[in-house]
């Protein structure tokens, strides 16, 4: 909807600001990517009591950061329009964006705890009814906000607050009606040795992470740089990225919960039959969303805006989109076994050399003035990424 407004800096800036809250939320994905591994391990060992002070423990984490959050916002959102580079339009959008969306801190990171939650006990129909209703109320607030009240990119920001709030209702009707629930105490929740392995594991996961965005972060940053509309062509491109990163991640969660409960039992051979059929999984949904774009490109990037230039842009950069999916798609499955067996520190190690390898590359596009140059890094970032994990899981299975 941004896309489809008079002026594409709306769009640019919604860009700029989602680089921070990347940063923010993403850091602290180990909320979802911890919980998912510790909780399946539990499951698979039938420890019904760790299973829900997993969940309590991750709750009371989120609460606690996304308290510190609300607290820093100012200094949060000035230090980050202090790193990334836009023209004054774009940043100002971009300021709209961030100071309606912060607000949703709460919610986004008690709902990293639920979905992982539920994804480690294999109930992947509660995990979806989730997303369901924040991103069809996503769509809503969006289509009110931008379309109808004229809110721009602020319009934006409040839809996806009171979307990530309807999602935290969900989750907690969904674990209130789901039957009963296993007495746990605090004693169970703030057990030291569990807590010390929580600490270790969602160190490890944020190191990862931080590592992952900040590369993301710096693949965007170059990319205003590099002019608005480049900025803009590359947004677009990376909401395709993203839908197709989303539909692999559908098996790579499975994989991760299987992992998990698989490793929790000490079954390797079943553990070795995951491994084979998540990478073929993931190389099948891959291919499938090239091709689907690539029979009608033009199609596809003129739903995401009615900008002719941003959209001959798109589609000059465009087969970018193969390698970057195709080893992404490795990568993303990698990613799901390794933290659905609580290997946290495998997976910073690799993630740490991979974007060793991505940063040089980028600045040098830069320096170049080549989108084509930074492109190619991220294709090369992929490729680190699989490599890394692929040499690490013959240790491990």
């Amino acid at each position: 909807m941004l896309g489809h407004l008079d002026e594409i800096r709306f769009l640019a800036g919604v860009a700029l600001a989602t680089v921070i809250f990347d940063v923010i939320y993403w850091t602290f994905g180990f909320l979802r990517m911890g919980t998912t591994g510790t909780t399946a391990q539990a499951w698979g060992r039938h420890d019904a009591p760790e299973v829900y002070a997993t969940l309590y423990r991750a709750l009371v984490v989120a609460v606690v950061l996304a308290a510190g959050l609300l607290v820093l916002q100012w200094p949060l959102r000035e230090l980050g329009f202090a790193l990334l580079s836009g023209a004054t339009g774009v940043e100002q959008a971009g300021r709209d964006y961030f100071d309606a969306r912060i607000w949703a801190a709460p919610a986004a990171l008690c709902n990293f705890a639920f979905l992982g939650w539920f994804l480690g006990r294999e109930e992947s129909r509660q995990a979806l009814v989730m997303t369901v209703v924040a991103n069809l109320a996503n769509v809503v607030f969006n289509y009110v906000f931008i379309m109808r009240l004229g809110w721009a990119a602020y319009g934006a920001g409040i839809a996806t607050t009171i979307s990530q709030y309807l999602m935290l209702l969900t989750a907690l009707l969904l674990f209130f009606g789901g039957g009963r629930r296993e007495p746990c105490s605090w004693a169970g929740v703030l057990d030291r040795p569990q807590l010390r392995r929580m600490i270790v594991l969602n160190r490890d996961i944020f190191f990862r992470t931080l590592c992952l965005v900040g590369s993301f972060a710096v693949f965007t940053n170059f990319s205003s740089i590099l002019g608005t509309s480049i900025l803009a062509a590359n947004a677009i491109l990376g909401r395709v990225q993203t839908l197709a990163a989303f539909a692999i991640d559908g098996a790579a969660f499975a994989a991760e919960s299987l992992a998990g409960i698989f490793a929790g039992r000490g079954d390797r051979e079943a553990l070795r039959r995951v491994f084979r059929l998540s990478l073929i999984s993931g190389l099948v949904f891959a291919a499938a969303i090239l091709a689907l774009f690539f029979v009608r490109p033009a199609l596809w990037l003129g739903l995401l805006t009615s900008h002719d230039d941003v959209v001959a842009l798109s589609r000059t950069y465009a087969p970018w989109l193969v390698p970057t999916l195709i080893f992404g798609s490795l990568a993303f499955m990698y990613d799901g076994l390794f933290l659905g067996m609580t290997e946290g520190r495998r997976l910073r190690n690799a993630m740490v050399l991979s974007t060793a390898v991505f940063v040089p590359l980028a600045i040098l596009a830069v320096r170049l003035e080549s989108n084509h140059g930074l492109w190619g890094a991220m294709a090369v970032f992929m490729v680190a990424r699989t490599w890394t994990l692929q040499r690490r899981s013959r240790q491990i299975v």
